[in-house]
């Protein structure tokens, strides 16, 4: 009886989710692009003489000093939430999706695979350095390592954070019109939050965090509306792979000790439980598919 309960509460939750991505349409597109405009109309009418890069960073270069000046108050708090910038971190918090909703993990897994296309595409083809490799490292506070290539724009960080953001969004949207208000604004400021992270350890300028930020939104758009055209993640809901799972998960769960190893952060921890706890639901389904 128990079990069946079980199975049941597990069965709504899916539907319930892919009922909220069949919602999900391009027309979710529009302020994202709005936003991506708005950055391209302000920097056309802002541009001085010099190139087009020396222009970006000059534009913003006092906004990155003040904001880094202000987070970075809170070095352990930064640190610990830059990591969430990282899928190895990030995803294992919902790994417990993979049980419960298989849908949820459609999409993401989806979108994740165009957010890297993407990053490193537009990565190579802006080429901004930066900002250690720009101002003086005495001007403004680095937490962690100091990162000097020409990948500022867009945040990848702010693009992963943000896949996951969006993802979570549309999949638990409520039906009622004010609480889809608080929602969205809940989870925006959320990922927000996350993303300015990256100018709180000095990795990032500002405009590279909110760029990146809406084109993780586009990418997690994409991504749902791409998954349930081709649905060629259907198998993942198919218990008898499982075992693969299982074998991702312990390699999973050691990498992250090795993480653990080497920065020992909080946020390290909960990524930890979180697969452990994962590993145990997802060996739980699978013995009892078995029997």
């Amino acid at each position: 009886m128990k079990n069946d309960q079980s199975k049941l509460v597990n069965t709504h939750l899916n539907s319930k989710v892919t009922e909220n991505f069949t919602r999900v349409n391009y027309s979710s597109l529009i302020p994202p692009f709005l936003v991506l405009l708005l950055f391209y109309i302000y920097f056309i009418f802002s541009k001085g003489s010099g190139s087009y890069v020396d222009e970006y960073i000059s534009l913003q270069k006092d906004l990155f000093l003040t904001i880094n000046a202000y987070l970075s108050k809170f070095p352990g708090l930064q640190f610990n939430l830059t990591q969430l910038g990282d899928v190895l971190i990030f995803f294992p918090l919902l790994t417990v999706f993979m049980v419960y909703s298989p849908k949820l993990w459609e999409g993401l897994i989806t979108s994740a695979i165009l957010s890297l296309i993407v990053s490193a595409g537009l990565k190579k083809l802006f080429h901004v350095p930066r900002p250690a490799a720009i101002f003086d490292n005495d001007t403004f506070t680095i937490i962690g390592r100091t990162l000097t290539g020409n990948t500022s724009l867009p945040s990848g960080h702010s693009i992963a954070t943000f896949v996951v953001i969006t993802t979570l969004l549309f999949a638990f949207m409520p039906a009622r019109n004010r609480q889809k208000i608080i929602w969205i604004i809940l989870m925006l400021a959320t990922g927000l939050f996350i993303a300015f992270s990256r100018v709180g350890v000095g990795a990032h300028y500002p405009f590279d965090v909110l760029i990146g930020s809406t084109i993780g939104y586009i990418v997690a758009v994409l991504g749902i509306r791409i998954n349930a055209k081709l649905n060629w993640l259907t198998w993942m809901r198919n218990k008898k792979y499982h075992p693969v799972f299982v074998v991702l998960f312990a390699a999973w769960i050691f990498a992250i000790v090795q993480k653990i190893v080497a920065d020992n952060l909080l946020i390290f921890y909960f990524s930890l439980i979180a697969l452990v706890i994962s590993l145990y639901l997802i060996l739980k389904s699978y013995v009892q598919k078995k029997n």
